[in-house]
């Protein structure tokens, strides 16, 4: 091949030799690519037609010199995040990449919050929690990829502060980055599923260039890799489980003190001290908890995990890692996080521990809802 071919699916580019090397491609497949204008990877056309995940190269490396370009473009920066998982899917030290460029901050999948929280509140939370890693977003837009109504207005938003500008949209892995860019493609030129998209870590390998009608650019980059996401410790299957797709029904479990609840076997929480309280659960509908005794928790957790308490599924026990427990006195309406799985809402003052895999944060935040 002569002239270089990017996968319109990821913006690898296209090559027919190394089997295992990005952007491969059969010869076959790519002819027929050519012949229809839609040339994808094999990696890619594994993902949109069976859901099957292969490992990406890239490094850290990579991704910094990605972000370190940002800030020589002139460009509207679109900061997209989880909403479920906040604390996780923030990129540490954005400001510092993107100069002077202005940064809508996004919060995606709106949808799967219960509805019982106020946007307001929820735009306000979260521009403060930007503030506090040094971002200052002109505006904090809600929204959700799967609803056209949002969509719309987001794109209201994006065309009032890029000013004739490019676009690039930053975020890390898991946030539903390219369905977003999808929605958007969608809503503007009518062409569905662009994008490879992909509940899994690390699915778009270069900057994909979208050209707007003013003969600017809409621009994808690569999800940035967190190694302290849950996602990162778990199979298939389990992604599935924990990730959640509707709204998310709270639940509420009043413990006493000495009393430990395990979400699943991925995380455990103790109440260590205080009065008999309710402590509010956020996570995943299809996620089992399971209550007992805080003396008795370390011999239920080895007994169980992998069965009663799963995932991790009974066969990715050996590999799986330690839980490391983190400990939180708790003075005010606080969460206590466990990055990329959800949270538990404290009212009352006590002392608490919080478990999750060794490389994976449990944090405290000022109460979401």
């Amino acid at each position: 091949m002569n002239e270089e071919i990017k996968c319109i699916g990821c913006g690898s580019t296209i090559q027919t030799t190394d089997k295992d090397g990005l952007g491969y491609t059969p010869n076959s497949a790519l002819e027929k690519g050519l012949e229809s204008g839609d040339v994808y990877c094999q990696r890619c056309f594994r993902l949109r037609h069976y859901n099957d995940i292969q490992d990406v190269s890239l490094t850290d490396d990579d991704f910094l010199r990605l972000l370190n370009s940002i800030g020589e473009e002139d460009a509207l920066i679109v900061n997209v995040v989880d909403i479920f998982d906040f604390n996780g899917s923030l990129i540490p030290g954005l400001h510092r990449f993107i100069g002077s460029n202005p940064v809508l901050l996004v919060g995606n999948k709106v949808d799967i919050l219960p509805k019982s929280l106020k946007r307001g509140k929820l735009t306000q939370w979260m521009r403060e929690r930007a503030h506090e890693v040094g971002l200052r977003p002109e505006e904090v837009v809600l929204t959700s990829a799967k609803k056209n109504s949002e969509m719309e207005d987001l794109l209201k938003t994006i065309e009032k502060y890029r000013k004739g500008r490019d676009v690039i949209v930053v975020g890390v892995t898991n946030v539903g980055k390219s369905t977003l860019i999808n929605g958007i493609i969608k809503a503007t030129a009518g062409v569905q599923e662009l994008i490879t998209t992909s509940q899994f870590p690390g699915t778009t390998l270069d900057k994909i260039e979208i050209p707007l009608d003013d003969g600017k650019f809409l621009i994808d980059t690569p999800g940035i890799i967190h190694n302290f996401q849950m996602a990162h410790y778990l199979g298939k299957k389990d992604l599935r489980l924990i990730a959640p797709t509707k709204e998310i029904k709270p639940k509420v479990y009043q413990l006493n003190e000495g009393q430990t609840l395990f979400l699943g076997g991925l995380a455990r929480f103790d109440f260590i001290q205080g009065e008999r309280q309710s402590f509010v659960t956020y996570v995943s509908n299809d996620l089992g908890m399971h209550r007992t005794k805080l003396e008795n928790a370390d011999a239920f957790y080895e007994k169980h995990v992998g069965g009663l308490l799963t995932p991790p599924q009974q066969d990715e026990v050996s590999d799986f890692p330690e839980l490391v427990r983190f400990e939180f006195s708790v003075k005010e309406s606080t969460d206590i996080v466990f990055a990329g799985l959800g949270w538990i809402t404290i009212d009352s003052p006590c002392v608490v521990a919080g478990w999750a895999p060794k490389g994976v944060d449990v944090i405290r935040r000022k109460a979401l809802v």
